[in-house]
């Protein structure tokens, strides 16, 4: 006599130890009864506890992980209603960009800014604003995609221009935007200049750059994409690091001459996912007064996260209170004690010297020397399942950890997990 299944309700409140609500583990005990097994239940509200987010330890070597949510970052605040469209010295109503606007204009040396909620959003914003149903001169070596399906052409055609290719893949000069601006079939709105991301053309290669386009005589919009705000880095101790060499900054690229610069603020910057607009003010008020502008704008938890970014930088406390930058500037010597240590209480693995990335796209082929530990074997799953969980990568059949990107209060944890999976 074949047996009943056990009630769904009975076999969701058995799963109750995952810790998920009610609801979510009656799912899995349907599921897992509709297929016949009902011990099925645990691995498919498991599976369901995987999905949801969590806090990880990135131990990737990738400081800014587009995985795992890019840039770190550390904020919190009271459950109080702000000020995020009131204005403190009149009583009225107020803009939402004014506050985080004059911060990041002030630090990059901008007439005016704005911050939307990605810079892909940045981008397409300034193109429907300021060149709709007109021609943006882009060089064929700059119409790329990046990560995420990020495309320069169709975000172009989703703004309403119309993209005009430039030059040739591999070499555009001055003298071709020239011609492209001078037919008079064209009706060019502006140049715009894309930072390549992960992209990279070597040897026989030429491009034009911002103080060349300055003299087109139209205006000249650059998306430097990974949104690093002064090349001189004040807010490091000992001033900008060998890695970040070429990398185009905002300020810099605005005093070459660009009139509008776009760019991320969860990559270089080190804030959560955002995008800016910044340059000329009478272009970045035409951008905001855009009816789009109201749909890519972003919510008061990221402004008030943004806020906190962004004064780290002008206080120039950002090596130490932005996580990106304290990652990225730690010293080969302290992640070496740290990696020696955690070796020292395991007896697991091996000392290494690694290489570890910026990641997200920015300065594109360039490392960083970091320390870690090798472990024989894949032990990702392992990892992966510890709590919270760990996310490291294999190289060469070995499991590989990278400290530059784990927390130094992570260590502990580090070291427990270790001493579990071996």
């Amino acid at each position: 006599m074949t047996s009943r299944p056990p009630s769904v309700d009975s076999l969701a409140r058995s799963l109750a130890h995952i810790g998920l609500p009610h609801p979510l583990l009656v799912d899995a005990a349907r599921q897992a009864i509709a297929a016949g097994d009902p011990q099925l239940a645990e691995q498919i509200a498991n599976d369901i506890a995987q999905c949801l987010l969590v806090p990880v330890i990135n131990a990737t070597g990738v400081i800014a992980h587009t995985n795992l949510g890019r840039s770190p970052v550390a904020h919190t605040q009271t459950p109080r209603a702000q000020n995020l469209e009131f204005d403190l010295n009149t009583g009225q109503r107020g803009s939402r960009q004014a506050g985080i606007g004059q911060l990041v204009a002030r630090a990059c040396g901008a007439e005016s800014a704005m911050v939307v909620n990605n810079n892909a959003a940045a981008v397409m914003l300034v193109l429907a604003a300021l060149a709709h149903d007109r021609d943006v001169a882009v060089s064929r070596g700059e119409s790329v995609e990046i990560g995420g399906g990020f495309r320069v052409p169709e975000v172009m055609e989703q703004s309403g221009a119309r993209l005009l290719d430039v030059g040739t893949t591999n070499r555009t000069r001055l003298a071709d935007y020239r011609k492209a601006i001078d037919r008079k079939t064209t009706d060019v709105a502006l140049v715009l200049k894309v930072h390549p991301s992960n992209y990279r053309v070597e040897g026989f290669v030429e491009e034009t750059s911002v103080d060349q386009l300055a003299t087109l005589g139209v205006t000249v919009v650059s998306d430097i994409g990974s949104g690093l705000l002064d090349a001189a880095c004040p807010w490091l101790n000992d001033g900008p690091p060998s890695w970040l060499n070429g990398e185009p900054a905002a300020k810099q690229t605005l005093a070459a001459g660009a009139d509008l610069v776009t760019f991320s603020g969860d990559k270089l910057m080190g804030g959560p996912q955002s995008g800016f607009i910044v340059g000329r003010a009478d272009l970045v008020q035409a951008c905001a007064a855009h009816p789009l502008a109201r749909a890519l704008r972003p919510g008061g938890l990221v402004l008030a996260s943004l806020h906190n970014t962004l004064l780290a930088y002008l206080a120039r406390t950002a090596q130490k209170d932005i996580p990106f930058w304290r990652m990225a500037t730690t010293s080969v010597k302290e992640l070496r004690d740290r990696a020696q240590a955690i070796v020292q209480h395991t007896g697991v693995g091996q000392v290494v010297d690694c290489e570890s990335l910026p990641g997200a796209g920015s300065a594109p082929g360039i490392t960083i020397d970091s320390v870690g530990l090798v472990i024989d074997g894949d032990h990702l799953v392992a990892l992966r399942n510890y709590q919270p969980p760990i996310i490291a990568r294999v190289k060469d059949r070995a499991t590989m950890i990278d400290l530059r990107t784990v927390d130094p209060t992570d260590d502990a944890v580090l070291i427990e997990a270790l001493k579990k999976i071996h």
